[in-house]
Order: structure tokens, then sequence, then C-alpha cells
């Protein structure tokens, strides 16, 4: 094989336990929280102005709207009080307070990064780049979470970060999210959710519904059933599940990128965002939407998910349904091609395969389109990103798998018209983990999410280890000239 020159930078994203994000704290029964309650109501007004005067002393500059979300989990708690007399403003507060608590999400990793160009590439110096980087961030627990960072790539391939904020939030539920009803009734099928139960829950509603409106029909349709129905109940909790899987965030327009952390929030997520592989998906009139596949991870069970959002603001989170949609990796195409969505996926874990389908949310047949071939990739293979379009092809960036379990880079090319024809491949790979990337949560792994292209150059950032982030960038006529 040709010489490939791979400059590694000198940049290292390492995780920092000093971000952190105020979040619910979930006591286990009603019965600790009822009592709880009682506890702060008990204590004379002075000492109850003093507790939060440290509270507020001690956490109020970590935390941007500290005194929001307090009184947001004093109304969460408001059923437990056991009284109904009007409080005081500090007792609610300090209420608030008894549940939260503070979670370092990257306490433990920052890897596994993807980059997108940004939606705002004003004001940049000729050649520049301005791009959106979205990592894994891993924190107490070895759970999951999304958090950004932006950078810039200049003419001569040189990178820069930008310093996160000292503040992390999450979003909040956006106004007036609601659901399209064929979509919807879309997957109820696909899952073998139609029956009575559907069909009655749904009779009154419109062509879009919000979740309050589903839930009241579901009420309604349950009534009909005798008590104690075990299949009403269990068809009302899927319904409701696939329902609480859907949903739209939304962040404060005047919110920094590096504040903003998607946190999993959903049953299907509890034990992890994992994965995310961002594209900048080219739409029929020329516009950009931003999509990302994820793994949505319970602490069983792994499951392909989705990710729209057009500005990095609204998020909308999205359950894929057919039977493609199993095992990790899914990595759309970042257009149509012959008028259909294009995907590629790993169903068995340890081949690479293509899918199409008419609808971002259906995927039902794949095809075979690349088994390993090389030592390094022996025990199994998968993409490191959405594809990337250049004149010669569909340039895929690739992960392998070989002997004691070590990850290393690679890289293939797709015939432009026909992505299920495999015209290039690379022999050796483009990264292999060195002596100083090797050690770290799970040693002995280079791996990346998305690359881009820029000036010639392919940019590849990539985590070292399951632990921290670099960046590699490699001339991109050496690649494809290397490619057998």
């Amino acid at each position: 094989m040709r010489t490939i020159n791979v400059k590694r930078s000198k940049i290292t994203l390492h995780p920092d336990r000093a971000r952190v994000l105020i979040r619910p704290f979930k006591v286990t029964t009603d019965e600790r929280a009822v009592k709880i309650c009682a506890r702060v109501l008990v204590l004379p007004e002075a000492e109850v102005k003093s507790l939060l005067a440290e509270v507020l002393a001690e956490f109020d500059d970590r935390h941007h709207k500290i005194r929001d979300f307090l009184k947001r989990r004093f109304e969460h708690a408001r059923p437990w009080l056991p009284t109904d007399r009007k409080l005081t403003e500090e007792q609610e507060l300090l209420i608030g307070a008894y549940f939260s608590h503070e979670y370092s999400f990257e306490a433990a990793a920052l890897f596994n990064p993807s980059v997108v160009p940004h939606p705002d590439q004003s004001d940049l110096p000729p050649g520049s780049l301005r791009f959106v980087m979205s990592l894994r961030a891993t924190g107490e627990g070895h759970i999951s979470s999304i958090t950004f960072r932006t950078g810039l790539v200049d003419a001569q391939g040189g990178i820069k970060i930008g310093e996160p904020t000292r503040y992390s939030l999450e979003p909040v539920q956006a106004p007036n999210a609601s659901y399209d009803r064929h979509l919807f009734e879309r997957k109820l099928a696909e899952l073998g959710l139609v029956g009575d139960l559907s069909r009655q829950a749904m009779q009154d509603l419109g062509e879009r519904f919000t979740l309050t409106q589903l839930q009241n029909g579901l009420t309604r349709a349950a009534g009909q059933f005798k008590a104690g129905d075990q299949d009403a109940l269990a068809a009302t909790a899927k319904i409701l599940l696939l329902a609480q899987s859907n949903y739209d965030v939304q962040f404060e327009p005047g919110s920094r990128l590096s504040e903003r952390v998607l946190f999993p929030v959903t049953p299907s997520q509890s034990n992890g965002i994992e994965d995310a592989r961002f594209v900048a998906f080219r739409n029929e009139d020329g516009s950009h939407t931003y999509y990302a596949t994820y793994t949505a991870y319970d602490g069983r069970l792994i499951l392909p998910q989705f990710i729209e959002t057009p500005d990095f603001l609204h998020f909308k989170f999205v359950t894929l349904n057919g039977p493609a949609v199993q095992n990790k990796g899914m990595a759309l195409f970042p257009r149509k091609i012959n008028g259909q969505y294009a995907m590629l996926g790993r169903q068995d874990y340890e081949n690479l395969y293509l899918m199409y389908s008419d609808h971002l949310h259906f995927w039902h047949t794949t095809q075979l389109l690349l088994k390993p071939a090389f030592p390094w990739e022996y025990v199994q293979m998968g993409n490191c990103g959405s594809p990337i379009e250049t004149d010669a092809g569909w340039l895929v960036i690739s992960h392998g798998v070989g002997p004691m379990r070590k990850y290393c880079i690679g890289a293939f090319l797709l015939d432009r018209d026909d992505p299920g024809k495999v015209i290039g491949r690379l022999r050796e790979p483009l990264i292999k983990p060195d002596a100083e990337e090797r050690e770290g949560y799970v040693p002995n792994v280079v791996y990346s999410c998305g690359s881009l292209v820029h000036e010639g150059r392919l940019i590849i950032p990539y985590a070292m280890s399951d632990y921290a982030t670099t960046f590699a960038t490699v001339p991109l006529a050496e690649v494809l000239a290397a490619m057998e």
C-alpha cells in the first residue's frame, strides 16, 4: 500500500469532572419524599433562610438560573407536601434543593466524536471552516450523554477548539410539541400495537395531537375493558412508551453550544445515549438538516435511534422501526440516492450492510456490502460515521477489530451512483492506537463517529481508548490513491 501521511494533532480533549449538570434527585418511594418535605416544613424560618443561603452560595455560580431549576423541582415535589398551606419562597426553594443533585456528566470519559459544518459560517478567515463536534460524555454509573464543542479548521488544516463554558444545561420540553397521527399509527402497526384499544384511544384525536391528549384517549379507551385486563394494561404501557420515546426538546436561544447537553430521559435511553453519528443532510431544495443516529441503551438492550435538528437548539428524538433496525453503528448518507434515503449498518455484529428506505423512520431491507478481509478486522468491522461524498465516490471511514480486540481506523470507497458497489479499500489501517493512545477506559482502541473533508484534507476526530479525544488530518488524494 502507498504511504499515507497521517498527521496527528497535539489537541487532546480530556474529560473534565468539574463540568456538572443540575439534575432531579429521585427518591425511592413516595413515603421517603413525604418525610423529606415534612422535615423541611418544621424548620424555623431563620434556619430555612440560612440553609438556602448556604446552598446558593455553594452552587449558584456553578449553574445557570439555579433558582428557576429549584422552583421547578419544588413543583414536582408539591404532591408530597403534608400540608396545603402556602409556603414561603425560601421553603419552596429549599425543598427543591433536597430533590436536586449535581451530576458530573463527563467525569469518566469524553470520546467517540463526530464533526459536521457549523450552521454559521460567517466572519471567518479565507479558507476556514467552522464545525460542530459532538462527543459521548460518560459519568457516574457509566451513563452516557451527548455534549458539544465548536471548532475551526483553517486553509492549512490547522485545528482550533473553543473552550467550553463553565455552565452546562439540559434542554426543556419544546413548546407545542405534537405527534403526526399518520406517522404514529404507522409506528404502532410496525410494533404490532394496532388493536381495539389503540383504535378507541385515537378515534377522537386530530391530525396532530399532544402527549396529554393521547394519555386522555388511552384512559378513556382502557375504561372500556375489564378492570385488571393485563393485555389492555400492557398495550397502554407500550403505546405510552412509544410516545414518550418520540419527543422534542429546546435549549435556550442565548445558550452557547458547549453548554448544551443531551442527557437520557426516556426508559429506552435510561443507561445512555451512545455514539451519535451526526451528518449534514442535503435536502432536495438545497437546504440542510442535521441528523444523527445513536444507540439507546437501557442497561440490557441496545436500540438504534434517531435525532433531528435544524440548528442545534431544537432537537427531535425519533424511534426507528423495521427489521433492519438492529445492532449499533447505523450511519445515514448525506443525501438521497436515486430518490431514496440510504444508510449503512451492522446488523449481524460482524459485517457491513447497506439499506434503502422511502422514509427516514422505517428500515426494512438490507444487502451485504462488506465483510472482514484483512487481519486487523477479522473480528468485526463497521463504519466510523456517515459516508463522505467525493468526486471519486463515497468515502467511508471504517473501523476494524483484530487480535487482542485492538480497534483500528480504515477506509473504503463506494460508487457514487450505486453505493452497493465497493470500488476501493485500504489494505492497512489509516490509524492504529500508538503508545500514547492505547491506555484508557477500554485499552487499544481508536474510534470515530464522523469526519469531514476540507480543502483537500480529511479531518478525522477520534477517541483514544474510550477515554479522551484528538484529531488526525490526512491528504484526501493520498487516501484515494492507496485504495485497492
